[in-house]
């Protein structure tokens, strides 16, 4: 491991970073004050405290936040080392009240130098740009979702409703909508604003679906897409989704390992000879947990090669075809035999999602050195 001559803790906001420094001995790290958040003020501070240690290894720490990546590739190109911090896995001593940026600062120093601090997995600029791509299509879908939501309350409040059992959003269900009439020409109005208020947002996720298929054959990951399809459930969004919330799932040691980050494991409380287990604890990344739900529903039904599963998976190296028919047979067994047992539907699927997850990496596994040769 790199010796470091110092420990630089960062508390970074929009406008200001506080900055303190822990020698390797025991002392106590010490405050160097605020400094602008600007990249040409950061270089200025990077030169004083490397000249201070005679050009020695600094480790920088800052904990992740909203402000993105760009301190960390600025850090990372200065020659230093860089740890990007999971807030919620920073130790807390019981009954710490005070909470003050240069406190953070310290605390951030003082817990690097013991090694006490979890780094989170950073993406590189292209996997940040295809994050953003596929985070910008969830936001167009909340946003459809909410405006769908919004024209059906108003068209109840005002006694009308879509029958029971047809198909919504089809021409047939707009034309439905554009024939209601109502007491005042001003609710036609809005009537007709949320209409179009829907078809624009169902424009909008269909413009960034469409985007990320052109991206699609630009990125590095795409033949580890291309071989994720060959899973029951998982189409090209869904694959794209998943490898840009995850990186390179090979990273991890062991599906257990993903499985935990993904949050889709139980949560527990032993004690003694008590053992006792609890919902899943949902931590780590909620896009990629939530897709991975929503793919797990399609193993409800009985294990077979269909012909729309086998025209996804045409390009899918024969390997993840042959590990996709192997996830078939066992997730929609493990489906049929929980549901059986009279578990509830949707905790059964978390639980074939748990599993999926082990499928996904051990494909990944398998492609992923070929895709970084490619």
């Amino acid at each position: 491991m790199p010796v470091h001559t110092a420990y630089v803790g960062l508390d970074v906001h929009k406008e200001t970073i506080a900055i303190s420094v822990a020698d390797p001995g025991r002392q106590e790290p010490g405050y160097e004050g605020e400094i602008a958040n600007t990249p040409k003020r950061i270089d200025r501070k990077i030169q004083q405290l490397s000249e201070r240690y005679g050009g020695g290894l600094l480790q920088f720490v800052y904990e992740a936040g909203p402000c993105g990546y760009g301190l960390y590739r600025q850090l990372l190109a200065s020659g230093h080392d860089v740890q990007v911090v999971a807030p919620s896995r920073i130790p807390k001593a019981p009954g710490e009240r005070i909470k003050t940026d240069r406190r953070d600062a310290l605390k951030l120093a003082r817990l690097a130098r013991s090694g006490d601090l979890t780094p989170v997995w950073v993406p590189d600029t292209e996997q940040e740009a295809m994050r953003d791509l596929t985070r910008a299509r969830d936001d167009m879908k909340a946003q459809e979702r909410k405006a769908r939501q919004q024209l059906n309350a108003f068209v109840l409040r005002h006694g009308h409703h879509w029958p029971k059992g047809r198909s919504r959003w089809t021409q047939t269900h707009f034309n439905w909508l554009e024939s209601l009439r109502f007491q005042h020409d001003w609710q036609q109005v809005v009537l007709q604003e949320y209409i179009d208020a829907v078809r624009a947002a169902t424009r909008r996720v269909a413009d960034i679906a469409a985007q990320m298929e052109r991206a699609l054959p630009q990125w590095s990951l795409a033949p580890v897409v291309e071989a994720l399809v060959a899973l029951r459930g998982i189409d090209k969004l869904a694959a794209m989704v998943l490898m840009a919330e995850l990186g390179d799932i090979s990273r991890f040691d062991s599906p257990r390992q993903l499985m935990a980050f993904l949050g889709l494991v139980p949560s527990e409380h032993s004690s003694g000879s008590r053992r006792r287990q609890g919902a899943i604890t949902l931590t780590g990344n909620s896009h990629a947990r939530r897709m991975l739900v929503e793919s797990a529903w399609s193993y409800r039904f009985p294990a077979r090669q269909t012909g729309h599963l086998k025209r996804k998976a045409a390009n899918a190296p024969e390997e993840a075809k042959a590990i996709a028919w192997k996830a078939q047979k066992r997730l929609c067994g493990r489906y049929r035999d929980l549901t059986r047992a009279g578990k509830n539907a949707k905790l059964v699927c978390v639980a074939v999602a748990r599993e999926l997850t082990g499928f996904i990496w051990d494909i990944v596994c398998r492609v992923m050195p070929r895709a970084h040769a490619v």
